[in-house]
């Protein structure tokens, strides 16, 4: 965890809980040994598991044009620096060229990845039943290896066979992604009286929002030689020796793009007491983050490019852990 979330949530657990939840005395006495508990509890909760992430790749690289040969026998299609690195094999016409942005991605978004998080709070007074927390989730980081990136039918013009579509492949990418989240939760526990009974199971649900920062590597292939010839590209790559460039991200990690984004969140689980003051918790929290992108990034980190994002990402974190309520 980084240094400022924990500052963070420490700053937030030792200054602004104890004046809510009176973390001493649950309550206070009346009179007589006398004392009256109006529920209210200081709340610390970790926890780890499994994270599910699913989202929608769209092609986000604007404008970009491909050259391409195909074969009058047999239909293959290649751009024109593979058709120039053939040697110019007889048989191809000129297809003409192609707007790639048109191009929908291959596979979509899929991972599974480990996820830790810790939270603190209270339960409201004479309203145990609702507890209010601050977390932060840390999700580690899941790869996103997809070859080829994008294929799919592309509109062409200019070339010798008349405007026309063929099937085309582009790029390859092997593409990372790790997200911290910052959230605000509120919950309601499924139990009667003021204090919740040891060694039964009760369930709660959850809401809240939160603050996601999404850090992403991208290193691109140029596998089937449609992107090299671009001028504005080749400022983000090098060119081998075949003229084929080769997109490498920052070596500095510090230098590596994120997106940030507002999270909505949903929690669904169950606790058991197993002590006066610790519970076991079980749960699935379901974080929505609207879009994160994925950008070709030159040497210095000084030029950027968007390439592809996920939209509509949703983490489901499967997790067990420990709640102590005081």
């Amino acid at each position: 965890m980084k240094l400022h979330k924990i500052l963070f949530l420490f700053a937030f657990t030792t200054v602004s809980m104890p004046a809510f939840a009176g973390w001493q005395y649950n309550g206070y006495y009346i009179k007589d040994g006398y004392y009256n508990d109006n529920g209210s509890r200081f709340v610390i909760s970790v926890r780890g598991g499994v994270s599910l992430a699913r989202a929608k790749i769209k092609n986000e690289m604007g404008s970009l044009y491909g050259y391409y040969y195909v074969n009058q026998s047999n239909g293959d299609v290649v751009s024109s620096l593979a058709w120039d690195a053939a040697g110019e094999p007889a048989g191809y016409l000129y297809a003409g060229y192609g707007d790639l942005s048109s191009l929908p991605a291959k596979k979509n978004f899929s991972a599974t990845a480990f996820t830790a998080g810790a939270s603190a709070g209270f339960t409201i007074p004479y309203h145990p039943q609702w507890r209010l927390e601050a977390g932060y989730d840390y999700i580690a980081e899941t790869n996103y290896n997809q070859i080829p990136l994008f294929e799919g039918t592309l509109s062409v013009a200019g070339g010798d066979i008349g405007n026309s579509t063929i099937f085309v492949h582009s790029s390859g990418a092997s593409a990372t992604i790790s997200t911290d989240v910052i959230s605000v939760m509120g919950y309601y526990d499924f139990f009667d009286g003021n204090k919740k009974q040891l060694n039964q199971f009760i369930p709660y649900i959850g809401l809240g929002l939160g603050y996601a920062s999404s850090k992403t590597t991208l290193k691109l292939a140029d596998i089937y030689g449609d992107l090299s010839t671009d001028s504005d590209l080749q400022k983000y790559g090098t060119p081998n020796s075949e003229g084929v460039l080769q997109f490498e991200p920052p070596t500095d990690k510090s230098k590596f793009p994120s997106t940030d984004n507002i999270a909505a969140i949903a929690a669904l689980g169950f606790s058991y007491g197993i002590s006066e003051y610790t519970f076991l918790d079980f749960s699935a929290r379901v974080m929505y983050i609207p879009k994160i992108k994925w950008e070709l990034v030159n040497s210095d980190a000084s030029q950027h490019r968007e390439w592809f994002s996920a939209e509509n990402m949703f983490y489901t974190n499967l997790m067990v852990g420990l709640r102590f309520e005081f």
